[in-house]
C-alpha cells in the first residue's frame, strides 16, 4: 500500500539553531528525496523482501555514499554533523535504506579511504560514491559474531596473490556487491583486509531469506573457496582488529544518528493518528495515558537528538570515543524501538498494517539493536571503559 506522506519534522529543544546552513541544507535535500522517492514504495518492498535496487543512483545523487570523505574522491566532503543528519533522513524512509548507505559509506568506502593505498582509493571510492559499484564489509562469521578476533576465515601467501578461504554471514549488500572489504587472519594469526571482487573464481554470495526484519534490505553471506586474490588488493596500511573496529565505529556513530528518524517518523504518526482517532466522543489524543505516551516519546526523541548533536560536535573535533559512540548507539536504538512499540499501541489494531510505519520501523529495529555490536555488548563497552574492568573475558 503507497503511503501519503504527510511527515512533519520534530525539533522541541530548537536544536536545529546549533545546526548550520549545510546542515540543513543537506537535511532538506534527502528528507524531500526520501518523502519522494521511498515513502511511496517502501511498504511495498518491504512486504514483498525485495531491496529497491533502483534507488542506488538516487542515493549516490543526494550524496548519501561516503558523504563525509574527500571530494577528490568523488564525495561529498561535508562534516560528521551532516553525515549523521543524512543517515537520520534515511532511517526515517527505512532502517534498510540507511543499512545499504551505511555499509557503502562507512565499511567499504571508509576503510579503502583509512587504511588503503592511493591508487585503491582512485580505483575504487569513486565508483562507490557514485553508485556504480556497491560494495559489502565481511567481518561477522557463522560462529563469530560478538566475538570478531576468533575469526577462522584465513589467507595464505602464495606468490603474488593470498588464497582466501571461509564464509562471513549476516552481510548487508552481499549479494548484490560488486566489491567486498573482507577481514581474515594471515599465516601469522593477524587480521588482515583485503578488496575481493565479484567474480573472482571460488567466491560466492548466496541470499539469506526468511527475515521477518530489514525485509527491505538484502542481505547474504560471503563464502571464499580458495579464492585467489592479488597482493595489490591487501589494505597496506592496517594491520589486527583494530582495522575492522575503527570502521564499526564509523557505521554506529551513524546509526545513532539514523535511528532518530525511524523514531521521528513513528512519533509524527501516532501525534498526528492521536489528534484524528475519535473514541468516546473525543480524540484519542485529549485521554491522559495517550498524552503520556506522546509525551515520553518527545522527551525520549529530545534526548537521543541532544546526545546525537553532542556527540557529532566531538566528531568533527576527532573527540568522539569508541565508548561515547557505543552509549550513543545503544540508548537511541533502544529508545527508537520503544517509540516505534508505544506508537504501535496509540494506533491501535492499525498499527499493525501498513497503511502505518510503526510495525515496519518496530521490526527494523529488533535487528539494529543487536547489528554492529549488540545491545548488551555496547553495555559492556561502556562498563569496561567507566570501571576499567574488561567483563567480556
Amino acid at each position: 500500500m503507497a503511503r501519503t506522506e504527510r511527515f512533519q519534522g520534530h525539533d522541541y529543544y530548537n536544536i536545529d539553531e546549533l545546526l548550520s546552513e549545510e546542515h540543513l541544507l543537506a537535511r532538506g535535500a534527502v528528507r524531500d528525496w526520501v518523502s519522494s522517492e521511498i515513502m511511496p514504495i517502501i511498504e511495498d518492498y518491504s512486504n514483498r523482501a525485495e531491496y529497491p535496487r533502483h534507488i542506488v543512483k538516487g542515493l549516490a545523487e543526494i550524496g548519501a555514499f561516503g558523504p563525509s570523505l574527500p571530494e577528490k574522491y568523488g564525495c561529498g566532503g561535508m562534516d560528521e554533523i551532516s553525515y549523521g543528519i543524512i543517515m537520520q533522513e534515511l532511517e526515517r524512509g527505512d532502517s534498510g535504506v540507511r543499512s545499504a548507505a551505511s555499509v557503502q559509506g562507512s565499511l567499504v568506502m571508509y576503510p579503502i579511504y583509512k587504511f588503503g593505498s592511493e591508487e585503491q582509493r582512485m580505483k575504487y571510492l569513486p565508483k562507490l560514491a557514485s553508485g556504480e559499484f556497491i560494495g559489502c564489509f565481511g567481518l561477522t562469521e557463522p560462529d563469530h559474531g560478538s566475538n570478531p578476533n576468533g575469526m577462522i576465515t584465513n589467507i595464505r601467501d602464495d606468490g603474488d596473490a593470498y588464497i582466501l578461504n571461509g564464509s562471513k554471514m549476516w552481510i548487508t549488500n552481499s549479494p548484490i556487491a560488486d566489491v567486498a572489504v573482507v577481514w581474515a587472519k594471515d599465516e601469522e594469526g593477524v587480521i588482515r583486509g583485503l578488496i575481493v571482487e565479484k567474480g573472482m573464481k571460488g567466491f560466492s554470495a548466496p541470499e539469506i531469506h526468511g527475515k521477518w526484519s530489514l525485509r527491505a534490505s538484502c542481505t547474504g553471506e560471503l563464502v571464499f573457496e580458495d579464492v585467489r586474490v592479488p597482493k595489490a588488493n591487501l589494505l597496506p596500511n592496517v594491520k589486527g582488529l583494530k582495522g575492522p573496529l575503527s570502521c564499526l565505529s564509523k557505521a554506529r556513530y551513524g546509526i545513532a544518528w539514523g535511528v532518530i528518524g525511524a523514531a521521528m517518523d513513528c512519533y509524527d504518526s501516532a501525534l498526528r493518528y492521536s489528534q484524528e482517532r475519535v473514541q468516546f466522543g473525543k480524540p484519542i489524543g485529549a485521554f491522559q495515558l495517550t498524552q503520556k505516551k506522546l509525551a515520553e516519546m518527545i522527551t525520549e526523541i529530545t534526548k537521543a537528538q541532544l546526545l546525537a548533536w553532542r556527540l557529532g560536535t566531538l566528531a568533527n573535533k576527532g573527540k568522539a570515543t569508541p565508548a561515547q559512540i557505543s552509549m550513543a548507539k545503544r540508548n537511541n536504538v533502544m529508545m527508537a524501538l520503544e517509540v516505534a512499540r508505544e506508537a504501535r499501541q496509540i494506533h491501535g489494531g492499525m498499527g499493525i498494517t501498513n497503511e502505518y510505519p510503526c510495525m515496519r520501523h518496530m521490526m527494523n529495529l529488533e535487528t539494529v539493536l543487536t547489528y554492529e555490536g549488540t545491545h548488551d555488548i555496547h553495555l559492556l563497552i561502556t562498563g569496561m571503559d567507566v570501571t576499567g574492568f574488561n567483563a567480556f573475558k
